[in-house]
């Protein structure tokens, strides 16, 4: 599944940014010598550029640094610019609304120039926004958190009660550039002291080699009830050229054997009973499925062999695969883990408020969503892609306990 050149996008978006961005010109032009303002021109044309003619050659080049630079570059203008319009907005709206005191009362329709103040608070906030920026890609990328979860079941079985599992996903080996950072991720997850560890796909971001350097880090991790895995869409080798198919089927046999390498027991498809004290739990696991990413895992084979009674745990990458196939199937799975989303690495989670861009193509992006006595649980990410940082969703590691709920 080759992706095409988004042509159609790239245009709307950069007919939009190019917009906005004579519209913050017109206004720094009160603040700004003459002779700087074409250069406000100048820089963002040539992102658009750069980032559209390495965009194109994304499929055969891979990640360029010319590729990376000029999204991270374009991505943090953008964002500021958006910040610095809506400043400018905000101050155009007073003064049309003086403009309005000052036609009914005088017949006289005229509008004070745009306060030199707002123009400062502007650039002010979008100052503050490339620093943040900065910070999310020097920083924040690797700023590891733990994200704690109790969930309580009627039917957990009673050897179960306070079991505890550490989820990660999406690691996208390929992005990652600081071992010493990693390493600080993996002793974080072992100092869970979990029972059982699962990865939910996205352990590459296109090629199995990228996974190599890490795979000592990765071998660390230990569960006294194993370690497991399943792959995400980005396992396939779906997003780069390859020589021919055979190429293809190599890289992700070579996957698969990473996996196991690293002591990651990969799930295709199929199920496992997890046994303590005589009692069971089935651990479930699909190979992709993914609306508009792929829609090749077979939930029905995974679940063939358990019943309707048993207590399920499902890796799924894709949370789109619990709205489309899981929440209503009459096997009820108790909890589904998945990933995928990152959160986009990029939004808002503190006082209260829960914003991501992201929030446009999954509803539920992050966290645990319950519907029926049915758990999904999204986790942000463990690593990152395209934008090499993350500004105010941060990396996850998941530890969940399962309760039995007593009457």
């Amino acid at each position: 599944m080759r992706r095409k050149f988004p042509f159609v996008p790239i245009l709307i978006f950069a007919l939009l940014f190019l917009a906005m961005n004579g519209y913050a010109v017109s206004a720094l032009a009160r603040v700004v010598e003459a002779s700087v303002l074409p250069w406000l021109w100048v820089f963002p044309m040539l992102l658009l550029v750069l980032f559209s003619f390495s965009l194109s050659r994304l499929s055969v080049d891979g990640q360029t640094n010319l590729f990376k630079i000029s999204a991270h570059a374009l991505l943090v203008y953008f964002v500021s610019l958006i910040v610095f319009v809506i400043t400018t907005v905000l101050t155009d709206i007073y003064r049309l609304v003086i403009a309005g005191f000052s036609y009914i009362s005088n017949s006289n329709f005229t509008h004070p120039e745009r306060p030199i103040n707002g123009i400062y608070l502007g650039i002010l906030l979008s100052l503050l926004i490339i620093i943040v920026f900065i910070y999310g890609i020097l920083r924040g990328k690797y700023a590891y958190r733990v994200i704690k979860h109790t969930l309580y079941f009627d039917d957990l079985p009673a050897a179960f009660d306070s079991f505890k599992l550490v989820q990660i996903s999406d690691v996208h080996a390929g992005s990652l550039n600081n071992p010493k950072a990693v390493q600080k991720g993996i002793d974080l997850i072992n100092r869970q002291h979990a029972d059982l560890f699962v990865f939910t796909g996205d352990l590459v971001n296109n090629k199995a080699e990228e996974v190599k350097p890490y795979i000592n880090h990765f071998a660390q991790i230990k569960a006294p009830y194993g370690q497991f895995s399943v792959l995400g869409n980005h396992d396939y080798g779906d997003y780069v050229k390859w020589e021919n198919e055979t190429a293809k089927r190599n890289n992700l046999d070579q996957l698969k054997k990473y996996h196991a390498e690293i002591g990651f027991r990969l799930l295709l498809d199929e199920h496992v009973a997890i046994e303590k004290d005589g009692q069971q739990i089935q651990l479930l696991g699909v190979e992709n499925w993914g609306l508009g990413f792929g829609e090749r895992g077979d939930f029905e084979k995974a679940l063939k062999g358990t019943t309707t009674d048993d207590f399920k745990i499902l890796l799924s990458h894709d949370p789109s695969h619990w709205e489309a196939q899981v929440k209503q199937h009459p096997s009820k799975v108790h909890l589904t883990l998945a990933g995928h989303t990152h959160g986009m690495q990029f939004g808002i989670e503190a006082f209260g408020i829960k914003w991501s861009p992201v929030q446009f193509r999954y509803k539920h992006w992050a966290g645990v969503k319950e519907t029926n006595g049915r758990y999904l649980n999204v986790n942000r990410g463990f690593g990152f892609i395209g934008f090499s940082g993350r500004v105010g969703i941060w990396p996850e590691i998941t530890l969940i306990e399962l309760r039995r709920k007593r009457s």
